[in-house]
């Protein structure tokens, strides 16, 4: 995504336009901070020339002249441009982020590695690497659909870590430094202050923004883009539980969670329901890896979409605006282990969700966990697993260890697609469901599903696969959203 106004474009000549041309981005943008609608937020960050701050479109503060403001696609951008985020509206709390709002796969792929910390421990020419790319051709996607380099991208979410961790947790400065990726403890204090004018000290005597923060464990908030329903969320995840290891209770749902080895929890609920907001809770540390736990629940649960772009896209079906309108958005639930999900969706062939589910319980029962290195010598039969499946499970378990399998979040889903298709006994419909909420891939379709055929039939007769496919070429590239929309709708 081309960064939305810069000073160099503001420069620029403009070109001769019609009389009654419509309205530009800007002035479209400028409407929506006017107004402070929420649907914007998290799509376009607005600088502010005079103040030199950034801000949300949400923010509460009065709003500055039109000749006075710039927009950018992220907060990167904007600090690349010399502003500083807003105290009060915080751009490091905006929902969203650059990845769904048609980014090259590349590039949304790159920020998710960002995020999980790659540039914390390597180097750009790492993550290149990672992603198939040149460092220099990865520069030029960064900038050009970002308005920032990977590095400038690297710094912010760093420092928008730090200031989370600041404000929610007690957490030393030196733990939460090396927990949002610095480096050092000097680089940390030099970059915070930077970036938001006041040292971490400061910081910290500044009213928090969690309240709730007690000495039993940690507390995360968690900002979803609105519209947001957790309801419709836990009705999919709890049938789908991994026993002793996933429960949702009352509106909570709960893991237990390995961190630098050690056992522990977390547990997601909604402590305001108006704004859907969440709180992530935890016994684990403050460490690098609880952020890439609060990194992973985001994924789960899939706050960062744009339920409203999505549902623009899918409600021009005539098939699908009558469910959008019954039903609502939708979002499409994650994995927290993506091996996991691989393999509940092999246990799943052809039995029913709370089959998967039993034979899942069976194998964690007395393989203790579902781990690749556990299923690998494991007699899977003796748990009632088929023979075929279980020779099915453990390859899948060798490809994943011998590394030629990659079940991340935006890992390379197409690269994945081939490899799952080339084990006996993993079909398309496998490989689409693994897609869908392992890789999250967006437009995953699993076209032979017998839900989505009769969803699409009429008078109770399923439709053809082949013509369920024809017709979800129109939902493109949101057609994993879709798929959700139409299993609610039974």
């Amino acid at each position: 995504m081309v960064p939305m106004t810069t000073r160099a474009t503001k420069r620029a000549k403009p070109a001769n336009r019609p009389t009654h041309s419509a309205p530009s981005e800007g002035d479209l943008f400028y409407a929506a901070i006017r107004s402070r609608d929420a649907r914007f937020d998290g799509r376009f960050f607005t600088g502010v020339k005079t103040t030199g701050i950034y801000c949300r479109p949400v923010c509460p503060a009065r709003t500055p002249l039109r000749r006075n403001v710039e927009f950018f696609s992220c907060a990167a951008a904007a600090e690349s441009a010399g502003f500083r985020p807003c105290l009060r509206c915080r751009p490091d709390a905006a929902p969203g982020s650059p990845e769904w709002r048609g980014t090259s796969s590349t590039v949304a792929r790159g920020l998710r590695l960002i995020a999980e910390g790659t540039l914390d421990e390597g180097s750009v020419e790492d993550l290149a690497s990672r992603l198939g790319v040149g460092e220099r051709h990865l520069h030029r996607l960064f900038v050009r659909h970002l308005g920032a380099t990977p590095v400038a991208v690297a710094q912010t979410h760093r420092a928008h870590l730090a200031r989370h961790l600041l404000e929610e947790t007690d957490g030393t400065s030196t733990d939460i430094a090396f927990a949002a990726g610095f480096s050092s403890v000097r680089r940390f204090h030099t970059v915070f202050r930077r970036t938001f004018g006041v040292s971490p000290k400061e910081m910290r005597r500044r009213p928090r923004t969690n309240p709730n923060h007690d000495s039993s464990g940690i507390r995360l908030t968690l900002r979803p883009r609105l519209p947001f329903e957790w309801d419709a969320l836990l009705a999919f995840l709890a049938p789908r539980c991994l026993p002793t290891v996933e429960d949702v209770a009352g509106r909570a749902f709960r893991r237990q969670t390995v961190v630098d080895g050690t056992e522990g929890w977390i547990e997601v609920e909604p402590t305001d329901p108006t704004n859907g907001i969440l709180e992530l809770r935890t016994n684990h540390p403050v460490s690098r890896e609880l952020l890439r736990l609060a990194e992973r629940a985001r994924d789960v649960f899939d706050l960062d979409t744009d339920t409203a772009l999505i549902a623009d896209v899918l409600g021009k079906d005539s098939r699908l605006a009558p469910l959008l309108r019954a039903h609502g958005p939708v979002r499409v639930p994650g994995a927290w282990d993506g091996f996991e999900l691989a393999m509940r969706a092999v246990l799943g062939q052809q039995v029913t969700v709370a089959g998967a589910r039993t034979l899942a319980g069976r194998l964690i029962e007395r393989a203790g966990v579902l781990r690749p290195e556990a299923i690998v010598g494991a007699d899977l039969t003796a748990f009632g697993v088929p023979s075929k499946r279980a020779d099915t499970l453990q390859t899948l378990a060798r490809r994943v260890l011998d590394g030629k399998l990659n079940l991340d979040p935006w890992s390379d889903a197409q690269s994945a697609r081939e490899e799952l298709l080339s084990i006996p006994g993993i079909g398309p419909w496998t490989v689409e469901y693994i897609a869908m909420r392992a890789l999250r891939d967006p437009d995953a379709f699993p076209a032979s599903d017998l839900g989505i055929r009769k969803a699409l039939g009429k008078n109770g007769a399923p439709c053809s696969a082949k013509d369920a496919e024809r017709w979800a070429e129109a939902w493109r590239p949101w057609r994993s959203y879709a798929v959700m929309l139409l299993w609610r709708s039974l």
